[in-house]
């Protein structure tokens, strides 16, 4: 198959055709593992992407969920990779946390689940105060916790957007932790991932909105989880993780450095709640089975392949990243189109689709090798490529 490159160039591309068999882990993981997933539109039900709520196809949305749990994966759910204000609205993320968490119950190895709760139900011009923020983020963690789910306390665009100072940030947080029936998970978005969450935490510079952030989660420790730090800054990780109270995990959702934060440095290790373990489910399973035998060789010889496909599906601008995902998701059989809601398989050139096919394939994750070369060789053809 001739594939593009980024040097303008075709190149002749044959499969190696060794996928890794999905399977359910022989022992417990040290490591708390959340894969956030994408949801499946249904195209045939689609109309005007562009306006109103998307149209989901709930069967193939679920069963994809279901095979991350088979293999020992706790699932995020309508978090940023569902698409959360890039084409997925409050109607359509509640509905899917509600069908969720009734698929999570009613599931043999009982999963964990944690769903996103933040303001996007309420429009930019309804939330111009403190007090309107806090009522937003009350109306979603509620649904939540009656569906039964774990809050995530999703960055909001809100704050930003209002000149939120650091004690209008304190405020938020300080109530809602307070507020919520179980600890909860804190959620430090970089701009990289949504441009506009520029700013948050209300400091002037990293070491500034560091303090502001161990500040809350000492003042609350014993009811939150962790939090998700995605910022694609491994040593910035590293040593915020090294200062969190006892008990309070780091769950990296740094996909350019992983495979390194989750081993950790013989001290102090991070967990996981990553976008890209969505797309590399059975080598991230796997490798954590590894780790948790210490078994350090096999955890890099699975997992070290996949960061090259997640550095490709994470690069910038990488609000786009949950194209790829969606991307492996069609070429491995897991849905039968390859149209994401809004439209948004379009944010990607051909030139990255043809390298992540590539590098899914180095790293054993395209688990159907002859159905993913007749779908990308349909994907070239409508790209105007052929051979």
């Amino acid at each position: 198959m001739l594939l593009p490159t980024y040097e303008g160039t075709l190149e002749d591309y044959r499969l190696t055709g060794d996928p890794l068999i999905p399977r359910a882990p022989r022992g417990p993981l040290t490591r708390t593992a959340f894969a956030a997933a994408h949801v499946i539109s249904d195209p045939m039900a689609e109309r005007a992407p562009w306006q109103g709520r998307p149209a989901i196809d709930w069967d193939a949305t679920l069963r994809f969920r279901q095979g991350l749990w088979d293999q020992g994966l706790g699932l995020a759910e309508a978090m940023d990779t569902s698409q959360r204000g890039m084409g997925v609205d409050w109607a359509t993320a509640q509905e899917l946390i509600e069908r969720t968490m009734a698929e999570a119950r009613a599931h043999p190895m009982r999963p964990r689940v944690a769903c996103g709760a933040g303001t996007d139900h309420k429009t930019a011009a309804e939330l111009t105060s403190v007090d309107a923020v806090i009522a937003a983020y009350r109306t979603q963690m509620e649904v939540i916790e009656t569906a039964g789910g774990q809050v995530i306390l999703m960055a909001t665009r809100a704050l930003p957007a209002i000149g939120a100072t650091p004690d209008d940030y304190a405020r938020v947080y300080d109530t809602l932790i307070s507020e919520a029936a179980e600890p909860v998970i804190l959620h430090w978005l970089g701009e990289m991932f949504d441009p506009a969450l520029a700013g948050y935490w209300g400091g002037t510079d990293l070491a500034e909105t560091n303090g502001i952030v161990l500040d809350l989660i000492a003042r609350h420790a014993a009811k939150i989880d962790g939090i998700k730090i995605s910022l694609l800054d491994q040593a910035h990780e590293e040593a915020f993780r090294a200062r969190l109270p006892e008990g309070v995990r780091l769950y990296t959702g740094d996909d350019f450095n992983y495979a390194a934060l989750i081993e950790g440095d013989g001290t102090h290790h991070s967990h996981a709640l990553l976008g890209i373990f969505a797309a590399i489910a059975p080598a991230a399973a796997q490798a954590l089975e590894a780790l948790a035998r210490e078994d350090r060789e096999t955890y890099h010889v699975l997992l070290a392949p996949t960061v090259p496909l997640s550095r490709e599906i994470f690069k910038p601008p990488t609000q786009f990243y949950k194209a790829g995902i969606a991307l492996v998701s069609w070429l491995n059989g897991t849905q039968d189109h390859f149209v994401m809601p809004g439209g948004l398989q379009s944010a990607r050139e051909i030139v990255h689709y043809a390298n992540v096919y590539r590098l899914a394939d180095r790293a054993r994750l395209l688990a159907r090798p002859d159905l993913a070369e007749g779908r990308m060789r349909s994907l070239l053809a409508l790209h105007g490529i052929d051979g």
